[in-house]
């Protein structure tokens, strides 16, 4: 075996702890890095074989009523290359108990062949027959949390008759990855909202549909202008009541899905960059003050004949070593997180085809920035060797210069005993060392609360949302608007407390060329059970007259206070209104106006209407008032708020815990290894040092004590600045959602700093038992 070889080994074994926990540190970022590109890839990949195999639309518009002869005209618009015209309705699902009624949504199928867009994916079961009215195809989703299966019969109240129709197959779509039940808002619920494909020739008669269409999908050519396709589609279908066309951009389920898409992008760049910078400074401290001991070896080997080029490339390879440990480890423990991240993605979002899947550019791409990491570390360590002539290597190295400390200069030395005065010197002789050190140790908190403010978030958000801007207890959403008579009769029902009114109008909000699909909210005078709260929960009164909208909105129709804004109602006798902005509010959920119900119905022209009912209910009241409103043939939705927010509990609850586990753990490797190294650079570096202090009679205590005091007092230097960055890091995660869908300040709550902070002060106490 070569010298030098030899020598490698001796090396390796006498840092061998320092190179483990550096390797550590660089398997965590690898691991990082293959895990979330992976996951990623694998998403964006089964995404794209899914939307493309089964032709998912690129644009969408639903209307009231139009004959099948107006989709050849919409053909005819050029860039599309393809039409799909369906009938849609809703129904209510009825299980036994204790389950509750559920929404259906109908959605027309081709008999003669598969739809040539927004197709379906087979699970179980066959499609319905041609010309059937009683065979349907259930969703996936729903199909699995109800326990039904192909050849069992599922009742229905469909067009407000009761009918019982036959499952006779299993299927999911591109359509309804994540699935939303109306008055859900962003909550996906498979347990009171299910999709039934049926036949169109049998269902258009139901649904008063026959020779005609109510839903629209289309597919454009790559290269053609989505905005001039969807005027013109406006325009072609307004005559029919439109709802207003819109791109793949914002259907719903896509929607979510491509906000979750980049927030994984995010975490795949950002999270193993700090990793590996952290692995790069530990190496280039490492390294250097392991040449700095073998100036005597580094000399002896110049001497016999060895070049400069020669013994750089040695240490290199020890680096070298080091980073292939931490590769090897990184990417086994890589692909282990990302099966479970892509098994855990694949129960929140419903793609059949969704596998994860290796990929050899990923792998080559961790290992060469783990290498350029170390390369960079090692650097300052090799060009020292090269610098240095044999002589002066014989030489032990020059006695730093000292100088009269900050403490000392301000007279404040006496304020501190003994051991404190060295600490604090010690950290002043190396303020660039202790800086870094601190820097990383604070990006490690801030990986920990990244990962954790989740939690604070959903909690806050919950809070703020059915607490405060949804105060009733049940929802009752209404199939039409309906008369204040309606409300009354609620009022009306064994254990209402309290029952008031919600109108709620699709429009189509304009100013010069810029313009949002949204909802007018009209609030009755005195309301208690819904209010207007901004996302730091201050509540906002509605005015008597003219319309208050989101900030975000009032930002991209470019108005102010004061401005008017035009209105285009997608309901009823489709009216144009000039609506006076009289408010702006920062409320956290989509893109949303708000106006007086008395204000709206007269610009509306009618008597005031309603299109949800709201309920306060007694305690014990709602299983029966629920019954009472799963009879009315009016009612197309009845919704708890307790059921959402367990929903929403469930949904995030396994992401946030996995997200916590894995970020807390590479975030222990940092504090860890960071920790470790320095306590090791800081006994080779000052063994004359400690030794005195034994001569001078501190005892083997107090010398610990000054160690650990100065590691401790690093770490509680970061803590402020970890903080910092975490709350730096949890608004970067929420500037990566959707403005459009979701907009609300990080929130970091005491529980997660403290969970942070000992996240990282366990991991120094590990590292001074190491």
């Amino acid at each position: 075996m070569d010298v030098l070889n030899r020598k490698l080994l001796r090396d390796l074994s006498e840092i061998r702890g320092q190179a483990l926990t550096i390797a550590l540190v660089v398997a965590a970022g690898v691991a990082s890095f293959i895990s979330l590109r992976s996951t990623f890839a694998s998403l964006i990949d089964s995404r794209d074989e899914y939307y493309s195999y089964y032709r998912f639309g690129d644009a969408f518009a639903q209307l009231k009523r139009a004959p099948e002869a107006a989709a050849a005209r919409i053909g005819d618009i050029p860039g599309v290359t393809a039409v799909e015209t369906r009938v849609v309705g809703t129904a209510r699902i009825h299980r036994p108990p204790p389950a509750t009624v559920a929404t259906g949504l109908i959605v027309s199928v081709p008999g003669s062949a598969p739809p040539r867009l927004n197709g379906y994916h087979l699970v179980a079961g066959r499609p319905p027959r041609p010309g059937s009215a009683d065979e349907a195809m259930l969703l996936q989703a729903f199909a699995n949390r109800s326990g039904i299966r192909p050849g069992e019969p599922l009742r229905v109240t469909l067009n407000g008759r009761r009918r019982t129709l036959r499952i006779v197959g299993i299927a999911t779509s591109p359509e309804f990855i994540y699935p939303m039940s109306p008055g859900a808002g962003a909550i996906s619920d498979d347990e009171r909202f299910g999709v039934l494909w049926m036949d169109r020739e049998g269902i258009a008669p139901v649904l008063d549909m026959k020779g005609a269409f109510n839903d629209m999908v289309l597919q454009i050519q790559p290269q053609a202008s989505e905005d001039r396709i969807l005027a013109e589609l406006d325009a072609a279908l307004d005559e029919y009541g439109s709802g207003g066309a819109y791109g793949r951009d914002l259907q719903p389920s896509n929607l979510v899905l491509e906000g979750e898409l980049e927030q994984l992008r995010s975490f795949a760049t950002v999270l193993p960059g700090v990793f590996l910078g952290v692995a790069a400074f530990l190496l280039n401290v490492v390294l250097f003050r392991l040449i700095q001991l073998h100036r005597s070896q580094i000399a002896t080997l110049k001497a016999v004949g060895y070049t400069d080029r020669r013994i750089g490339i040695h240490y290199l390879q020890l680096a070298g070593v080091i980073v292939l440990i931490g590769i090897g480890v990184g990417t086994g423990l890589g692909v282990v997180l990302g099966r479970g991240l892509t098994e855990l993605y694949a129960e929140f979002f419903r793609i059949p085809v969704l596998a994860y899947r290796l990929q050899g550019s990923v792998f080559a791409t961790a290992a060469l920035i783990s290498i350029v990491a170390a390369v960079t570390g090692a650097l300052r360590g090799v060009l020292n060797i090269v610098r240095m002539p044999p002589a002066e290597a014989m030489r032990p190295p020059a006695p730093a210069t000292y100088r009269t400390s900050l403490l000392e200069r301000l007279r404040l030395q006496r304020v501190f005993g003994e051991s404190a005065r060295m600490i604090l010197r010690e950290i002043s002789r190396a303020p660039l060392r202790a800086l870094i050190s601190g820097v990383a140790i604070a990006f490690a908190m801030a990986i920990t609360i990244t990962g954790r403010f989740g939690y604070d978030m959903i909690e806050e958000f919950v809070e703020l949302q059915f607490e405060g801007v949804m105060r009733e207890d049940l929802t009752l959403v209404y199939a039409q608007p309906e008369g204040n008579a309606a409300t009354r009769e609620l009022a009306r029902l064994p254990g209402v407390l309290r029952a008031e009114g919600l109108r709620i109008v699709p429009a189509r909000l304009r100013s010069g060329n810029q313009w949002r699909d949204v909802a007018l909210f009209g609030y009755p005078e005195g309301s208690e059970l819904r209010q207007l709260l901004d996302n730091r929960g201050r509540v906002h009164d509605i005015p008597s007259e003219g319309v208050v909208l989101t900030r975000l909105l009032a930002e991209i129709l470019g108005v102010e206070l004061g401005d008017r804004v035009r209105a285009e109602v997608r309901e009823g006798r489709r009216p144009t209104l000039s609506l006076s902005v009289a408010g702006v509010v920062d409320d956290p959920v989509g893109l949303n106006g708000h106006m007086s119900l008395t204000h709206l119905s007269t610009l509306l022209r009618e008597a005031p209407r309603v299109s949800a009912g709201l309920l306060r209910v007694a305690p014990g009241a709602t299983p029966v008032i629920r019954e009472r409103a799963d009879q009315m043939p009016d009612v197309v939705d009845v919704s708890a708020n307790s059921d959402l927010v367990a929903r929403f509990h469930e949904q995030t609850g396994e992401y946030f815990w996995a997200m916590t586990l894995i970020l807390s753990a590479f975030a222990a490797a940092i504090a860890v290894g960071v920790i470790y190294n320095n306590a090791r650079v800081m006994l080779s570096t000052r063994q004359r040092d400690l030794a005195s202090l034994r001569v001078l009679g501190f005892t083997r205590r107090e010398i610990a004590a000054i160690m650990i005091g100065e590691l401790s007092l690093q770490v509680a230097l970061a803590i402020p600045f970890g903080f910092l960055l975490g709350k730096w890091g949890a608004a970067g995660v929420m500037a990566t959602v959707h403005p459009e869908r979701f907009r609300f300040p990080a929130v970091v709550g005491a529980d997660t700093y403290g969970f942070a902070v000992l996240v990282v002060v366990g991991s120094a106490l590990i590292a001074g038992l190491l």
